[in-house]
């Protein structure tokens, strides 16, 4: 999970929504590509402008063409490597490549020239999912600076990651609790405290942590898939369904959610 925004990435999201051109019939098909290809031809007339430069790997990024925004990105970075931003916001396109070790790298340049929490937390979180101990490192270093609850809860559920991939569930569960208790609304704590019973075996104390889950947030498709998944590993089919499908209300496009309910004979 991200844990951090680019300022650039939200003011070039802002621009597209009330700039993009429409399509030759007035439709809005595929409207980031379309925005892609606008600011491409922007470009093409405005080589040296980094910021349509930077506007075009942003979106490019938002429609999935990862290669092509990497690749503005590295045109970028060949002109301005000190600039901690352009190595951030190549972190951030790299994960969503699915690129783990260039993310890593590219966290790692940006703190060097600037030792930003956003940044730090990002990275610990990378580290964490690779089960390395230098997660919690990061996370203590981000603690001494102080920046606030909302990077408390950051951290703890960082550590929480960390310790329930390498096994340690007591210590992740008490991570996962100390994160919720910092942040109430912490969804994805809530995922993954309820994850670890889940993976346990433990399906009726997971479908608890998940219904909860459901509760402080109604609106979110989550909670009720894995209560749906806690259902279906207790064989109680019927609500397993009735769960899927709110689920799959919320998230129309869930493969695994559609997958649950052909498995269980209602599509």
């Amino acid at each position: 999970m991200k844990f951090a925004t680019v300022l650039i990435s939200f003011l070039s999201v802002l621009f597209f929504a009330c700039n993009t051109p429409p399509g030759n019939d007035g439709s809005t098909l595929n409207p980031y590509t379309e925005y892609a290809q606008f600011l491409t031809a922007q470009l093409q007339a405005n080589p040296d402008s980094a910021g349509l430069r930077l506007k075009l790997a942003t979106i490019l990024d938002s429609a999935g063409k990862y290669n092509e925004a990497l690749q503005q990105m590295d045109s970028l970075i060949a002109k301005d490597s000190a600039n901690f931003g352009l190595w951030f916001t190549q972190a951030h396109i790299a994960e969503d490549a699915g690129d783990t070790l260039l993310a890593m790298k590219s966290y790692d340049k940006a703190l060097h020239i600037y030792p930003s929490a956003d940044a730090m937390i990002s990275l610990a979180n990378l580290y964490a999912e690779q089960k390395s101990e230098n997660a919690l490192v990061i996370c203590n270093r981000v603690k001494q600076l102080s920046p606030g609850r909302e990077y408390d809860a950051h951290c703890a559920f960082i550590a929480g990651v960390y310790y329930a991939r390498t096994g340690n569930s007591k210590m992740a569960l008490q991570s996962f609790d100390e994160c919720i208790a910092s942040n109430y609304t912490y969804m994805e704590a809530y995922i993954e405290k309820g994850l670890v019973y889940f993976d346990n075996k433990q399906y009726r104390e997971a479908l608890n942590v998940f219904s909860f889950a459901g509760t402080v947030n109604a609106l979110d498709a989550n909670p009720y898939y894995w209560q749906g998944r806690s259902y279906e590993m207790m064989h109680i089919n019927d609500s397993a369904i009735l769960r899927f499908k709110q689920s799959l209300s919320f998230d129309k496009n869930a493969t695994e959610t559609k997958e649950a309910l052909k498995r269980l004979g209602s599509e």
